[in-house]
């Protein structure tokens, strides 16, 4: 079969490329055609070449496809739930081995071998593989394709952050940024019963987060200063600052004031900056004296691929995730696609294969 990848020469170059793809499908393997997929932070972390590893390749990770073929052995989904060719699937974009020290440790999100098919295989492309090693799950029928695609980076892995930090209906969580993972994360916590607080600096945004269940909006260019930030919040939380915050900004001064705007005792889910060797001023003696319990969440556990689908399915209509894909492009468009993330000029861009 023939197709296309998008493949990065080196960072901010990237070339689509004609490729033929094998119709020989491994047992336990299935050949995915690629519907929508999207351009998540990580992408732009490739594309910049601030990844750590990943510098060239076949680039690509959130996505919606159909099965094409199933291998050897393959009759259901890691749910349970029987599938066939045609039927819409996402799969859990990293592998896990299920034998390595992480994976029997329970931390399937850090198994020693999940970036095994990295650059080889990614899903800015006309097909993608789902290997033995890959978990993936059917998308339920009232759950659109634009809703899915996110399902499988930026849905579980909020759920995944949340569920570190129990909330509890009444709490109240201040999220740093209102892009993907923040306003995903708006609707989880407002779900949970959460009073919610969303900072960010694009007015456009923080419109789109009251779509999204946010209860409060601080925009920085009105409250300028970490100070004023600071003092808000706790205007808004009877003077003690949030239960929780989140931060999901990926600019790391935005996780040296997270601890301010967190109460004594509080928890702050660290999940935006991702890029080792990023650095800002911190002041651990304020950490230490209001005794905030930081905590990284970095890719999930392969069954909150499950529940965030299971999550779009229960809420249908309740929440406008398919409008967080304000853009749409080709493949050929990629490029575009990219540079119109990173300059902030759309929320959050996808790509049509079949456009």
């Amino acid at each position: 079969m023939k197709g296309k990848i998008v493949y990065q020469t080196e960072p901010m170059k990237i070339e689509v490329r004609e490729h033929e793809f094998s119709e020989e499908v491994e047992a336990g393997s299935v050949l995915l055609e690629v519907l929508q997929t999207n351009v998540c932070g990580s992408e732009l972390h490739v594309f910049k070449g601030h990844h750590p590893t990943l510098k060239c390749g076949v680039i690509g990770h959130e996505m919606i496809g159909r099965i094409a073929k199933l291998g050897d052995n393959v009759k259901t989904d890691n749910a349970g739930n029987p599938v066939q060719v045609g039927d819409r699937v996402v799969p859990v974009y990293f592998v896990t081995c299920n034998q390595c020290r992480e994976c029997l440790a329970g931390n399937l999100h850090h198994c020693i071998h999940m970036y095994k098919y990295q650059g080889q295989s990614g899903t800015f492309a006309s097909y993608y593989t789902v290997h033995h090693d890959q978990y993936f799950f059917k998308v339920p029928d009232g759950v659109s394709n634009a809703e899915a695609a996110s399902a499988n980076c930026a849905f579980a892995q909020i759920l995944f952050g949340l569920d570190k930090i129990h909330i509890n209906p009444g709490d109240s969580i201040v999220i740093q940024g209102a892009g993907g993972l923040g306003l995903t994360a708006c609707a989880v916590a407002k779900e949970r019963g959460a009073k919610v607080i969303v900072i960010d600096s694009a007015p456009s945004r923080l419109v789109t987060a009251k779509k999204f269940g946010a209860d409060e909006l601080i925009d920085m260019n009105a409250y300028d200063t970490l100070d004023a930030r600071v003092n808000r919040v706790k205007e808004l939380t009877g003077g003690w600052g949030a239960d929780f915050g989140l931060e999901v900004a990926g600019v790391p001064d935005a996780f040296s004031e997270g601890i301010h705007l967190v109460k004594q005792n509080g928890k702050y889910v660290v999940m935006g900056n991702i890029t080792p060797g990023h650095t800002t001023a911190f002041d651990p003696g304020l950490l230490v004296r209001k005794a905030i319990e930081i905590i990284p969440a970095n890719r999930y556990n392969p069954e909150y691929l499950y529940k965030s689908l299971q999550f779009l399915e229960r809420n249908a209509g309740k929440y406008p995730f398919a409008g967080l894909l304000d853009a749409a492009f080709s493949l050929e468009e990629a490029t575009l696609a990219l540079e119109k993330s990173a300059n902030r000029e759309v929320t959050r861009a996808t790509i049509l294969v079949n456009k």
